[in-house]
């Protein structure tokens, strides 16, 4: 999942276009999304949009309180000036191997961030990073709803924006609800999570998993998932 193209720029606008899209689907799709793909995925569930949702190293909703510290230097070079809520802001190819890159060697990261990195919209990271200061959050959900999707929260063990740590605290920030919550971390994987060798591991296990819940959840939903 990635973020439409437009004068799309608040986590509200965002969610309103995916779930416009879903509502004029025949049934419900299974939503992946990764890092901030991957909240709009919980938002999108929270909803009862969705058959099954996977965030895959998915930043989080409000209410996790956690902040790791390799989190917030990740997001420094966008967060620490606040005239970047209202700008399209650069990764450095320092910030890429630091938040991206880190498992990668120096060149194959440089390599990625020529090919991969475009300015992103900051008025989405502050909006996620300050939503336990925000009483009217875009990213608040109902953390003991029953009658939500099956959730996959997925971590990398090498991850510096979303660490075990803070995806772990995010898929216990559901454990008060009954709803299918599932936790799975891949040691050694970092936040580039589509460009290291070997992600084909993650998206298969994500995909299964979904399908499975999804069929548990509402049956007939999808019958069988595709293999590389």
């Amino acid at each position: 999942m990635g973020v439409p193209t437009g004068r799309v720029d608040t986590i509200a606008d965002i969610v309103e276009h995916y779930a416009a899209i879903i509502r004029e689907l025949p049934r419900p799709p299974i939503v992946m999304g990764h890092s901030f793909g991957g909240l709009i995925a919980q938002l999108l569930l929270d909803r009862r949009l969705g058959a099954a949702a996977v965030g895959v190293h998915p930043a989080p909703v409000k209410g996790v309180l956690k902040l790791p510290l390799s989190t917030l230097r990740s997001g420094y070079s966008i967060l620490h000036n606040p005239a970047n809520r209202h700008r399209a802001v650069p990764f450095t190819a320092e910030d890429f191997r630091y938040a991206f890159g880190n498992t990668l060697t120096r060149a194959e990261s440089d390599a990625a961030w020529e090919r991969h990195a475009v300015p992103g919209a900051g008025h989405v990271l502050f909006e996620g990073s300050f939503a336990n200061l925000d009483p009217n959050a875009a990213t608040e959900i109902d953390r003991k709803r029953a009658d939500r999707a099956p959730l996959l929260i997925t971590a990398g063990g090498a991850d510096h924006v979303i660490p075990p740590s803070l995806a772990a605290s995010l898929a216990n920030l559901y454990r008060s609800s009954t709803a299918i919550t599932g936790y799975r971390e891949f040691p050694g994987r970092s936040h580039f999570v589509g460009g290291e060798p070997g992600w084909e591991e993650e998206a298969d296990a994500a995909l299964e998993w979904a399908v499975e819940a999804a069929n548990e959840f509402s049956p007939t939903v999808v019958s069988e998932a595709p293999r590389h």
